[in-house]
């Protein structure tokens, strides 16, 4: 899976639309958007959030730090 679909399924699983997920993360609604859409791709501190929130709900979070890493060599 991409980087953007990992997030979407761990926010679906959570049972959060994309403007509740963005407030447990710290991050605007629209910051959610363009990463579910692959439009662009979290800094380092929107991950550090986004690890926390995984390992808060015991989510996996490999997958996506993985997809994330990956997305830093397409450029």
């Amino acid at each position: 899976m991409s980087f953007s679909e990992e997030l979407k399924s761990i926010r679906q699983h959570s049972f959060l639309s994309q403007e509740a997920f963005a407030r447990e993360l710290n991050v605007s609604f629209s910051s959610v958007n363009r990463w579910e859409g692959g439009r662009a791709k979290p800094n380092l501190n929107a991950m550090k959030n986004i690890k926390a929130f995984c390992e808060a709900h015991n989510i996996d979070f490999s997958n996506l730090e993985r997809e994330w890493y990956e997305m830093g060599k397409e450029v």
